[in-house]
């Protein structure tokens, strides 16, 4: 007979009860369980061939693009200094996204940016009068985002 009694648990017991709910939290988490939240989401509109293009940027760096989140097997990420611009960049817009600024594009437009992303919203287009900055550096980062993670033309 066991000199343990029934609903009485010692300190061995009550760790590797622990040890073993820290091991389903680390294999669930490595499952998936936890995602990162999101830094931002652009929808790029427009004339012209690849216009169209929904990219979503996580904390983590990792990218979706129209909803495509690998190519090739391979998960689509950011590299370090690109998270650190997408950071930079949301950091950049906040002001401006919890005015929810709006921007009309001028005569000639080819490409729209509509970009959310947790303090609101902002939307203006490639030749927009009174840009600032960060504008014409999002509609980079989207280019560049596209074409060297993404794999898409434009």
């Amino acid at each position: 007979m066991s000199r343990v009694s029934r609903g009485r648990r010692g300190p061995v017991t009550r760790r590797c009860a622990a040890l073993g709910l820290l091991a389903a939290a680390a294999t669930l988490g490595g499952c998936g369980g936890v995602t990162a939240p999101d830094l931002f989401i652009v929808q790029r509109s427009g004339s012209g061939a690849g216009a169209k293009l929904t990219l979503l940027v996580n904390e983590e760096g990792r990218v979706s693009c129209n909803g495509v989140t690998s190519v090739s097997g391979r998960k689509l990420k950011l590299s370090d200094p690109q998270l650190v611009e997408a950071r930079a960049i949301q950091e950049d817009l906040r002001d401006a996204a919890s005015k929810h600024s709006s921007l009309a594009p001028a005569a000639k437009s080819v490409l729209s940016y509509r970009v959310r992303d947790e303090n609101g919203s902002v939307s203006f287009s490639d030749n927009s009068a009174g840009q600032p900055q960060v504008f014409r550096r999002l509609a980079l980062f989207v280019l560049r985002t596209a074409q060297g993670v993404c794999h898409l033309s434009e």
